[in-house]
């Protein structure tokens, strides 16, 4: 794993742009896909520390990377945070079934996006070097 380094996995590109200007000025670095097949690419050849994802994307939504993320040895310890704007239960139970860690509604809260991502890294015993 790369100790600093974050995906993010939003096929909008605003909110893309925003998650990782968020991430860089919180000191991670972060790579960003506009899918989730170059998304799920990405997560075997950077091995980052965390995926940040969205739920509905085109050719992989994020359900769908969260559970190949947990069924490749290369990604499994990934801390993984998956964002919605869709929040009835049935969608956060579903988010948290994939193999997501973390499931945040949309619109984010830079501020609270970090806080749960280091939260996350810390209770999952992951490191930042």
């Amino acid at each position: 794993m790369t100790p600093d380094l974050v995906l993010v996995a939003e096929d909008d590109p605003d909110i893309r742009d925003l998650l990782t200007v968020t991430l860089e000025s919180a000191g991670f670095r972060a790579v960003a896909a506009k899918d989730g097949h170059t998304a799920a690419r990405i997560l075997t050849v950077a091995r980052p520390i965390a995926l940040i994802t969205d739920v509905r994307m085109p050719a992989l939504n994020g359900m769908e990377l969260c559970q190949l993320a947990r069924r490749d040895p290369a990604s499994r310890d990934t801390a993984i945070l998956m964002i919605s704007s869709h929040t009835h239960m049935f969608d956060i139970d579903a988010g948290l079934s994939s193999g997501a860690d973390r499931y945040l509604p949309k619109p984010l809260s830079p501020r609270r996006l970090v806080a749960e991502l280091r939260e996350l890294i810390a209770a999952r015993g992951l490191t930042r070097d």
